[in-house]
């Protein structure tokens, strides 16, 4: 109960900071703080599902959100830009317009099925990132599979590296509690093993992790007709989804490597854009920008917020990103973010 106290008291906070920004921004204060344009990050787009116990929620929006959030930033002025144009928007000078640039992460078919028509409505360009072990089949989604066992069973039972563990998981706080433990252990361990003991867990429970892949993310030949839209483009995103900061620089060069090789097979271009696994500043860091720059990508995407200003051009592989957060869906929100206004208050702003 206390932990779900404290996270329903960290989003009020958040949203009561979001609401301020806003009216700053509509009053005309701390006009510089929205730097040159923003890159938002999005994943799931669909209609909503009512269930109880949904510890991604923040992870998806409605379709109906998207079109707001487009038809919002499209009257606060911004214009939509591929994000292949913003290291040449950054070298421009004179435009007071801001820009913005949308992205999605892990190739979810919904992006297809919902978000592209959304999209098109506005002519906005957009990018989705790929994993070829998600595209492919060979690797799973570890946080839906989890959801998906935690929300069926009462009792679980997991090894944490002391031993077989059982949790009793009868409440959603104490389902919600599991998953955030579970999720800190793959974190501070291996997580192809910690993954892969999720699946196995999974599968005594008869869940099937490999189901779950097929029905969210697109295959290959759903990844060309999207990028057929001349609004869409495909970035790369790794093989196995996996924190990079933790592996070895050779393994990190093969995440790279493969991943962009992977969607130049499927669009017949090498890409020129990367986003970083969960991206946060324990899962990303400079050395792995360096190793990004190294082969060849152009810039790359972590999910740390910020907006985009001129000093960007000094680190093309390590961009912040806007988070369209499916817990905050109200349009006044995506306006006080995009002005950037909560950033100038944030600690250890970069």
């Amino acid at each position: 109960m206390a932990a779900s106290i404290k996270g329903l008291a960290k989003q009020i906070a958040i949203a009561g900071g979001l609401e301020t920004a806003n009216l700053l921004r509509a009053a005309g204060v701390m006009r510089g703080a929205r730097g040159l344009g923003a890159i938002c990050t999005l994943h799931h787009v669909r209609p909503r599902e009512e269930t109880a116990f949904a510890p991604n929620a923040h992870l998806e929006i409605t379709p109906v959100f998207l079109d707001l959030v487009l038809d919002r930033l499209k009257s606060d002025g911004y214009r939509f830009v591929a994000l292949h144009e913003i290291p040449a928007l950054l070298s421009q000078t004179g435009s007071s317009q801001p820009f913005a640039a949308f992205t999605l992460d892990d190739g979810y078919r919904n992006n297809l099925v919902y978000a592209l028509p959304i999209f098109e409505k506005y002519d906005a360009p957009f990018t989705v990132f790929v994993a070829k072990g998600l595209a492919e089949r060979t690797h799973t989604i570890w946080w839906e599979t989890l959801a998906a066992l935690l929300r069926r069973e009462e009792r679980l039972g997991f090894d944490f590296g002391s031993g077989h563990e059982m949790l009793d998981i009868t409440t959603t706080e104490a389902k919600g509690r599991a998953f955030a433990r579970i999720a800190s252990h793959l974190h501070r361990h291996d997580e192809r093993a910690a993954v892969a003991a999720i699946d196995l867990m999974a599968r005594k429970h008869e869940i099937d992790p490999d189901e779950i892949v097929d029905d969210l993310v697109m295959t290959p030949a759903e990844f060309n007709l999207l990028e057929a839209s001349p609004l869409a483009s495909l970035g790369a995103h790794t093989i196995s989804h996996r924190a990079i900061s933790r592996l070895s620089d050779q393994e990190v060069r093969d995440e790279m490597e493969v991943s962009r090789d992977y969607v130049a097979a499927i669009t017949g271009h090498r890409p020129g854009s990367f986003a970083y696994p969960y991206g946060t500043r324990e899962a990303v860091t400079q050395r792995q920008a360096q190793i990004a720059r190294e082969v060849g990508f152009d810039l790359a995407v972590t999910t740390q917020a910020g907006v985009v200003t001129k000093r960007s051009l000094n680190n093309m592989t390590y961009l912040p990103r806007l988070s369209i957060n499916g817990l905050y869906q109200k349009v006044r929100y995506v306006s006080g973010l995009a002005s950037g206004i909560p950033f100038r208050f944030a600690p250890n702003r970069s």
